[in-house]
């Protein structure tokens, strides 16, 4: 089967949203889930089939950069063909991002373990949250993140507050820009705000430079075009 990169996985048309689950039957996999979120032709592919491969390519190149500049490394991850415009793939993308270029910043951390647990808990952010939860997953991988760098647990304290401030600036940033969603803007805007709280917070300065221009924004019919703050305006 040829995977569509925008819209419907299955025949590319545009999906629709609706306000109360349904039962439907993965097309790739044959499950049955409860979704709110299937094409204009009924076709509906599970959040673990949406990944698929994507999450492996997203590990695999965590490991091997040396860059300590997160919003590169999301955009080398992203430009994989793995990786779709949209998709619940980049709640564990934003998380692996950041831990990558956080570890090459001076991070003290285990990547390659950290990065299976990263992967397990983005990994429960199920696609969508950002309209029927009112948390987008970018966010929520934000805070994983830190989480994760400082070792949190239900119990801490200082620690606690650290990864909870930090869904909180991200879900702020994202939330200020309004709708409707894009995976590759709400993954810029989480990235520069976990990077601004390491940077105040942790002491690492990871690279992020001030100007982010989108290349992914032709494969994005809801693409807010200028009114996106990472918008191509040259469109070169």
């Amino acid at each position: 089967m040829v995977f569509h990169k925008t819209g419907c996985l299955v025949c590319g048309k545009n999906l629709q949203y609706f306000q109360t689950a349904r039962t439907l039957k993965c097309e790739i996999c044959g499950l049955e889930f409860e979704s709110a979120a299937a094409c204009e032709d009924q076709h509906f592919v599970c959040d673990q089939c949406h990944a698929g491969a994507g999450l492996d390519s997203i590990t695999s190149l965590a490991l091997e950069t040396e860059s300590g500049n997160p919003v590169a490394i999301a955009n080398k991850m992203m430009k994989n063909p793995l990786i779709n415009m949209h998709g619940p793939e980049h709640h564990y993308l934003v998380v692996a991002a950041l831990l990558a270029a956080y570890k090459n910043s001076g991070g003290h951390i285990d990547l390659p373990a950290t990065l299976v647990e990263a992967r397990q808990r983005a990994g429960k952010v199920p696609g969508g949250i950002c309209g029927y939860w009112g948390c987008c997953g970018a966010a929520i991988g934000s805070g994983i993140f830190v989480s994760l760098a400082t070792c949190a647990t239900p119990m801490s304290a200082e620690e606690w507050r650290l990864a909870n401030t930090m869904t909180s600036l991200s879900l702020e940033a994202i939330a200020m820009n309004g709708g409707p969603r894009c995976c590759k803007r709400d993954t810029y805007l989480a990235i520069t705000a976990a990077a601004g709280l390491v940077r105040e917070r942790l002491g690492f300065d990871m690279e992020v430079s001030e100007l982010i221009v989108c290349p992914f924004y032709k494969g994005n019919s809801s693409c807010r075009k200028r009114a996106c703050p990472f918008y191509n305006q040259e469109g070169c």
